[in-house]
C-alpha cells in the first residue's frame, strides 16, 4: 500500500529547453547534470525523428477541492510534474506548485481551507511538508528529516504525519496543527520498521497507524490521542498485508486485506476482537485501492485482474457490488470520493494515455476532467497489449503483457525487448508506454514486460516464491520460461531479443545476461542491484530491515556467502553481450556504487558497458530533460546492439 512503485516513471513532456548551445554541429546537447561515460554523442536527427513521442503529457487525479468543487491534479508543463487544480471537466488546468523538483500528491484540508503538499530534492526521498497560501509554498518541517505526509483529521483541526527526525532512522508519528508548525509534537516513537499515519476515527479520539515490516507484514495499531497510548490489532505471529484502511462514518475500519486468504478480500477489522471479517471476495484476485464516500453509502474498489484495473462499487445498504464498464485495459488508482459523492479517480492506458476521470456512483456515467496531449499523436493508434500466459520450470503459471508492433507496418519477424519490473513486489501493468511507444511504432520492436514470481497482484503464496538467496535465482529461471515461449512465436526474431530493468528489474537483467546470455543480444539496467551483500550494506539504514525480510541477511555467514554467490557482480567475467547501466548520484535504495562496479568489472574484461549517470537524479529519472536524454542514449544502444545498425 505504501511507497507503490510508479510504473514506468511516465514524467509528462513538453518542448525541450536545453541548458546551451549544441556541442557540434549535428548533435544535442546533453543536459548538465548528466555524465555520459562512453556513450556517443545523440545527433540532432534524432531529436527530430522522436520529439512526438518526447511531447507527451499525462494527468493524475490528486484531490478535490472542498471549496470549489475543483479537481487537483499532478501534471507538467515545464520539466517536473506539478499540481494544478482544474476547475471543470475538460477545463484549463491552473498551475498552482512551482517547485524545480516534482509535486505529486497532495491534501486538501476537510474544509478546504488549506492545501499540503510534499517533495525532495535532486531524487534523495528526503521530504518536507508544505502549505500552499496565497500561491506561495511554506515549508512546514525542518528543512533536514525525512517526513511523511498523512491524514488531516475528520475536524482538519491537525494533520498527522511520520518524520525521522528524533533518531535519523525511523518514522516517528507526529500531529500538527498547520497554521503553528511550531506545535508538532511526537503521538508515539517508533522503534524500527516503517511507520505511517493512516487515518483518524470520526470522532478524532484515535489514529490508526501501520508498521510496514514487509510487503506480507502490515501491523495495525490504534493510537488514543489523548492518552498517547497504543493498542495493537495484529497479531506480530501471524503476518498479514493490507491494500488499504479506512475508517467509514460509522466508526466501523475498513480494510483490503489478505487475512484469511491468499488473495485481499474487501472486509470490516473488529476493533473489539482485531477480527478480520470479509465482505466482498473477487476469489482469485487481488482487491486494492478503496474509498468510502462521506455519507457511508458507497465504497468504490479497484480489482487487480492480472495487471488490468476492474473499478466496482459496493452499495453498504443494499450489499450490491456493480461494475463499471467501458474502460479500456489499463490499470486505475488514486481512488477517492468527493463530499458531495462524485469518484475520483486516474485511468492509464496504452490507448488513453494517463488522464484524470469522475464516477457517478449512482449512476456508474464516467466523466473525462483532463485530456492530456501525445505530441499531436493518437493514442488510440497505440497497440494494445496481449496478455501471454506460461507455465514455467516448475509448473508455476504465470502471465505478462506483450506489445507487438502492428504487422501492416512492419513485416516479418520482430526484435524484441524483454522489460522486467522492479520491487520485487511490483506489477507489470497494461500501462501508457510514452516513449516507448516510439520503439514499437516507428521502428517495429516488440515489447514484452513479465511478471515473475515474487510480483504482486496473484496472491501472497506467489509473491513469496522468491523471498530469500536460496529461491531467488528461481525468478530468473521463469526469464528463461519466458523466453523459451517468446522465441518460439513466428512473429518473434529469436536472433534479436534483449533486457532490461530497473531497480530490482536491473538485478534481474544482469541475471538474465549471465543466464542467457547465449540467447540475448544486450542488456539495459537501470538503478539496479549489482551485489546484494554492498546493496544492503549501502542503502539507507531506514530501509535495510525491509531489505533483508525480501533477499536476505547479509549478517550471516551461510546467507551472506549465498548473496555473494548469486550476485551478478561476482561472475562480471561471464558478461558476454553489451551492456548499458543508468543510475542516479542521489539514489537513497540503490546506492550509484552498484552501477559504478558492474560498470567497472564489465570494462576490465573488454566488454562493451555504457554509463549514463544524472547527479541532479535518485531512484529513476524524474526531469524531463534527462529523461529525454536517458531515451536517445537508450535508442542509440539499441539501435547498434539490438537491430545491428552501426
Amino acid at each position: 500500500m505504501i511507497g507503490k512503485w510508479l510504473a514506468g516513471m511516465l514524467v509528462a513532456a513538453t518542448t525541450i529547453a536545453w541548458p546551451g548551445p549544441a556541442l557540434a554541429e549535428g548533435v544535442a546537447p546533453k543536459p548538465a547534470a548528466l555524465v555520459a561515460d562512453q556513450i556517443p554523442s545523440v545527433p540532432l536527427d534524432m531529436v527530430e525523428r522522436t520529439r512526438p513521442y518526447m511531447e507527451y503529457r499525462t494527468a493524475s487525479f490528486v484531490d478535490w477541492d472542498p471549496k470549489s468543487r475543483a479537481m487537483l491534479v499532478s501534471t507538467r508543463f515545464a520539466d517536473t510534474s506539478q499540481l494544478h487544480r482544474v476547475a471543470t471537466p475538460m477545463g484549463q488546468r491552473e498551475q498552482m506548485t512551482f517547485a524545480g523538483e516534482p509535486v505529486y500528491s497532495g491534501h486538501y484540508a476537510p474544509d478546504g481551507s488549506a492545501l499540503l503538499f510534499e517533495k525532495d530534492s535532486g531524487g534523495d526521498e528526503v521530504n518536507q511538508i508544505y502549505a500552499l497560501a496565497n500561491g506561495r509554498p511554506r515549508m512546514l518541517t525542518d528543512g533536514t528529516s525525512r517526513n511523511s505526509l498523512g491524514p488531516w483529521s475528520s475536524s482538519g483541526r491537525m494533520l498527522a504525519f511520520g518524520s525521522n527526525k528524533r533518531t535519523g532512522l525511523y518514522n516517528d508519528i507526529y500531529l500538527m496543527h498547520p497554521a503553528r508548525p511550531e506545535s508538532a509534537r511526537m503521538l508515539i516513537a517508533s522503534t524500527g520498521g516503517g511507520w505511517f499515519p493512516i487515518d483518524f476515527s470520526p470522532d478524532d479520539k484515535q489514529l490508526l497507524v501501520f508498521n510496514y515490516v514487509s510487503v506480507s507484514d502490515n501491523q495495525l495499531y490504534l493510537i488514543d490521542i489523548a492518552q498517547g497510548t497504543s493498542r495493537k490489532l495484529t497479531d506480530s505471529n501471524k503476518p498479514v498485508g493490507y491494500d488499504g484502511l479506512k475508517f467509514a462514518p460509522d466508526g466501523r475500519l475498513w480494510a483490503a486485506s489478505d487475512d484469511g486468504s491468499d488473495v485481499k478480500r474487501l472486509g470490516i477489522v473488529n476493533l473489539e476482537t482485531s477480527l478480520f471479517e470479509p465482505v466482498v471476495d473477487e476469489k482469485i484476485w487481488d482487491i486494492t485501492a478503496f474509498d468510502i464516500s462521506q455519507d457511508g453509502r458507497w465504497i468504490a474498489f479497484e480489482v487487480n485482474h492480472a495487471g488490468r484495473s476492474l473499478l466496482k462499487f459496493y452499495d453498504v445498504q443494499s450489499g450490491q457490488v456493480r461494475g463499471v464498464d467501458g474502460f479500456p485495459a489499463g490499470v486505475i488508482s488514486g481512488v477517492k470520493f468527493a463530499p458531495w459523492g462524485e469518484l475520483g479517480i486516474t485511468l492509464n492506458s496504452n490507448q488513453t494515455g494517463g488522464d484524470a476521470y469522475s464516477v457517478n456512483p449512482e449512476t456508474l456515467a464516467v466523466t473525462r476532467w483532463t485530456k492530456s496531449e501525445t505530441g499531436g499523436l493518437d493514442s488510440a493508434a497505440n497497440v494494445a497489449p496481449e496478455l501471454i500466459q506460461i507455465t514455467s520450470f516448475d509448473g508455476e503459471k504465470m502471465s505478462g503483457f506483450l506489445y507487438r508492433p502492428d504487422p501492416d507496418r512492419h513485416k516479418g519477424q520482430r526484435p524484441l525487448i524483454i522489460n522486467i519490473h522492479g520491487g520485487p513486489e511490483g506489477q507489470a501493468t497494461p500501462s501508457f508506454l510514452g516513449r516507448g511507444n516510439y520503439l514499437i511504432n516507428e521502428l517495429g520492436i516488440a515489447i514484452f514486460y513479465p511478471n515473475v514470481r515474487g510480483s504482486t497482484g496473484f496472491g501472497k503464496r506467489f509473491m513469496a516464491l522468491d523471498n530469500g538467496p536460496w529461491l531467488r535465482e528461481n525468478s530468473v529461471l521463469d526469464i528463461g520460461a519466458f523466453l523459451d515461449q517468446l522465441r518460439g512465436d513466428r512473429k518473434i526474431d529469436r536472433k534479436r531479443i534483449a533486457v532490461t530493468g530497473g531497480s530490482y528489474g536491473g538485478y534481474m537483467t544482469l541475471a538474465s545476461m549471465l543466464r542467457y546470455g547465449k540467447r540475448l543480444k544486450a542488456g539495459l539496467e537501470t538503478v539496479g542491484i549489482s551485489n546484494f551483500v554492498t546493496f544492503l550494506e549501502n542503502t539507507q539504514a531506514y530501509r535495510r530491515d525491509l531489505r533483508r525480510m525480501e533477499y536476505g541477511d547479509e549478517r550471516v555467514t551461510e546467507q551472506r556467502l549465498k548473496l555473494e554467490e548469486i550476485s551478478p557482480l561476482i561472475r562480471a567475467s561471464e558478461i558476454k553481450i553489451p551492456l548499458m547501466v543508468v543510475t542516479g548520484a542521489n539514489d537513497p535504495r540503490v546506492p550509484a556504487s552498484e552501477a559504478e562496479q558492474i560498470v567497472t568489472a564489465v570494462r576490465a574484461n573488454g566488454r562493451p558497458a555504457w554509463h549514463l549517470l544524472a547527479e541532479n537524479e535518485g531512484h529513476g529519472f524524474r526531469k524531463k530533460a534527462n529523461g529525454d536524454y536517458q531515451f536517445w542514449a537508450s535508442l542509440i544502444f539499441w539501435q547498434k546492439y539490438l537491430l545491428d545498425e552501426q
